[in-house]
């Protein structure tokens, strides 16, 4: 009997959704042991161990050479592809979620930003409007990946590409 549940006929979209689900369920358990609290929103936010974004990239690229060969087109474009995201989450979006780290403190620490709305409720009208300050948005901090956090998503992906069963 086939413990993995068949999302579609395509055994690549099968892999790619398991693999991302996997990780992100992998985020939020990870997330409730270390804090001791349910953070629902680790199912569907970046950043964290492991990287969905690594393991859906890999598991694609795995599940097309077991498809289709090592010498596949298709396989070659898959792993450049994977390659591409794998280097995005440890370069871009983690100096990204870095910048986000520092831009939070200084803005939030800051005693000059005060929470104060217009007392009609209506938005302010232009930056000169002095009956109210803005109230800052929080930047998303959990954006990229650590190395080690890159590696978990790429062994997972590898792992569920090349242990789900071909259809």
């Amino acid at each position: 009997m086939n413990l993995v549940p068949i999302i579609s006929s395509n055994f690549i979209i099968n892999v790619a959704v398991t693999s991302w689900f996997l990780a992100q369920l992998l985020k939020l358990i990870f997330t409730l042991l270390l804090t001791q609290k349910l953070q629902l929103e680790r199912m569907f936010g970046s950043g964290g161990m492991p990287s969905s974004h690594s393991a859906l990239a890999c598991s694609v690229a795995v599940a097309m050479a077991r498809k289709l060969g090592f010498s596949s087109p298709v396989f070659g474009l898959a792993f450049c592809f994977a390659a591409i995201v794998i280097y995005d989450a440890m370069g871009v979006r983690r100096a990204a979620g870095e910048q986000a780290k520092v831009l939070n403190k200084m803005i939030f620490d800051f005693p000059f930003f005060k929470q104060k709305h217009r007392e009609d409720g209506n938005e302010p009208t232009s930056p000169e409007d002095d009956s109210v300050t803005l109230i800052p948005k929080e930047l998303k901090e959990l954006l990229g990946h650590t190395p080690f956090e890159v590696l978990g998503g790429c062994i997972l992906g590898i792992a569920v590409a090349l242990l789900m069963p071909m259809v």
